[in-house]
């Protein structure tokens, strides 16, 4: 059955298909945006993204090296392959250990991966989010299949030499929740990530698909219900088959996620039951745009991200070159949808520049959009802002709460502009200052659903009233009784002036009508003025100083 589509977004589609070779604009051109999720599939099974050493020491060092690399990059999140193949990377009661961490499966390595793993992230201020492989079990002899076949032989089923959970039998969904629920019961992780939650597509389906489908959606409703129970603010995601089925005028040629292998991802956005998506969208042109923009049409206000097949940039796996992937990073920024890499180690390895291209594409970082769907409670603001030494920014801290710091010439900052934003999700109650730069800084608190509270300005500016990064002296208008109100344009939308200091405090709202502003009764200092439109929004016009004559 192919997918109806809206006309907007097939007008959307030809627009973007017939532009994207020529007018697609380069990464380095646009800015970098506030919101953001920059994602990795940081891949366990075999150490072929990490750990390449069975020391614990050796293996610590090498995450804190790929991870130091992603932040560069501008990486916020990193999906961690947690459940290998009925196997773990933490000492579980219901499976054994995978042999990637010690190389014997079964056998336990000297330290936990994934507490360390989850605390070197938010070190860096990214977010960790647990990569559970769900349906796959391993090859039929091998250790982790074994031991599940000999603990729920009903449950576990044979094709080729590969064992696979069956997806028709209720208990499958009981226990991959089960799995769910011990990793976010004993780790501050911040999702849950399910990988090939669906059907193998080997699979001789003997029911309908309808009821395949119910099947799947049963096993994500099931988790989705125990992961939020314990904490609703873990992000539930998946990482469904790129293309969601037949779109009118492009076909899936076989491969999609609703009709091949009964993954209804869309309609679970659409009911409630995942808080995002990653579609792995492996592809390129006309078998990429159309499907990304189809995901994009269908998020149902939660979060879509296409994963990028970066791994077709080595010519050990594929012909692609750089521009693919640029183009599809360009054209999914416009789109506002992200990004998400597959695999770790080929951005790392920075395979036909594609490191060099995300750090030119990242320049600032981003925060991780509010999942508003589970909660509107905002923050409150962090207290008690001070510089402690001339050194560092310090503030009073809340241990459910993490907190970004903005830093700008111009003051009061602007929380709004991305360019501005300096760190995320700190801990810790304090930053360092960059002393050879005078600069003001503002802090917010960030809740875990990613809910950011109203940003916090330094009572005074660091940043001297006089100087040329907030105004240029020369044109600053000195006034005593009254003052020349700034010239509205044509084209503003503003009824009123704010007058405040540069600290934000507002000392006197007027209407923007008339020649001048009346002096006498304020104090002396630096004040600016600022547009009031009639929704809110208010626009800095200036400043101007006050010196009475004595």
């Amino acid at each position: 059955m192919k997918k109806e589509t809206t006309p907007y977004l097939l007008l959307l589609a030809c627009f973007l298909l017939n532009v994207l070779n020529s007018l697609a604009q380069p990464v380095w051109q646009q800015s970098s945006p506030k919101y953001e999720i920059r994602a990795v599939w940081l891949t366990t099974i075999g150490g072929i993204d990490w750990p390449h050493f069975y020391y614990a020491s050796s293996q610590q060092e090498e995450l804190r090296t790929t991870l130091d690399k992603l932040k560069k990059a501008g990486i916020n999140t990193v999906f961690l392959q947690t459940r290998v193949r009925a196997t773990t990377i933490y000492p579980s009661v219901l499976e054994p250990w995978d042999g990637c961490m010690s190389g014997t499966p079964g056998k336990a390595p000297n330290y936990d991966p994934l507490q360390f793993a989850i605390d070197e992230c938010h070190k860096r201020g990214m977010q960790l989010h647990a990569w559970v492989v769900t349906i796959p079990i391993g090859k039929w002899t091998k250790y982790g299949c074994t031991q599940l076949r000999k603990k729920q032989p009903k449950m576990v089923t044979k094709i080729g030499d590969e064992g696979y959970l069956n997806p028709e039998r209720p208990e499958t969904a009981d226990y991959l929740a089960r799995i769910c629920r011990e990793i976010v019961d004993y780790y501050d992780v911040d999702g849950i990530h399910l990988d090939y939650i669906r059907y193998p597509e080997t699979w001789k389906l003997k029911v309908s698909k309808e009821q395949g489908r119910a099947n799947i959606t049963r096993i994500v409703r099931t988790i989705y219900k125990e992961v939020k129970s314990r904490k609703p603010w873990v992000m539930l995601s998946c990482s469904p088959i790129g293309k969601h089925d037949n779109l009118l005028r492009y076909s899936s040629n076989g491969w999609n996620a609703r009709s091949r292998v009964h993954q209804d991802a869309q309609q679970w956005l659409k009911e409630g039951i995942m808080d995002a998506l990653f579609p792995m969208m492996y592809f390129r042109d006309n078998n990429f745009f159309p499907f990304a923009i189809d995901w994009q049409e269908h998020a149902y206000g939660r979060l879509v991200v296409p994963g990028l097949g970066i791994y077709f940039l080595d010519p050990r796996e594929g012909r692609w070159t750089l521009d693919v992937v640029e183009r599809q990073m360009s054209v999914l920024r416009q789109l506002g949808m992200g990004h998400c890499f597959f695999r770790s180690k080929f951005l790392t390895d920075n395979t036909r520049g594609i490191y060099n291209l995300t750090c030119q594409m990242n320049t600032t970082p981003a925060l991780i959009p509010p999942m508003k769907w589970q909660s509107a409670v905002v923050p409150d603001a962090p207290s008690h802002l001070y510089i402690n030494n001339g050194e560092s920014l310090s503030w009073q801290t809340d241990p459910q709460l993490v907190y970004n710091v903005y830093a700008s010439a111009n003051y009061p900052v602007d929380t709004d502009n991305p360019k501005n934003l300096v760190a995320t999700r700190l801990q810790q109650g304090s930053f360092l200052i960059d002393g050879n730069r005078p600069l003001n800084y503002a802090v917010t608190a960030q809740d875990r659903y990613g809910q950011e509270s109203r940003a916090v300005q330094l009572e005074q500016p660091l940043v001297a009233t006089a100087s040329q990064s907030l105004f240029d002296q020369r044109q600053l208008v000195i006034a005593d009784r009254s003052v020349l109100l700034p010239v509205k344009p044509s084209t503003l939308d503003a009824d009123y002036l704010l007058i405040q200091t540069l600290q934000g405090t507002t000392v006197r709202l007027i209407p923007y009508r008339g020649q001048k502003l009346n002096t006498v009764s304020l104090p002396e200092g630096v004040y600016q003025w600022r547009s009031l439109g009639n929704k809110g929004r208010n626009h800095r016009m200036g400043f101007f100083a006050i010196k009475h004559q004595h």
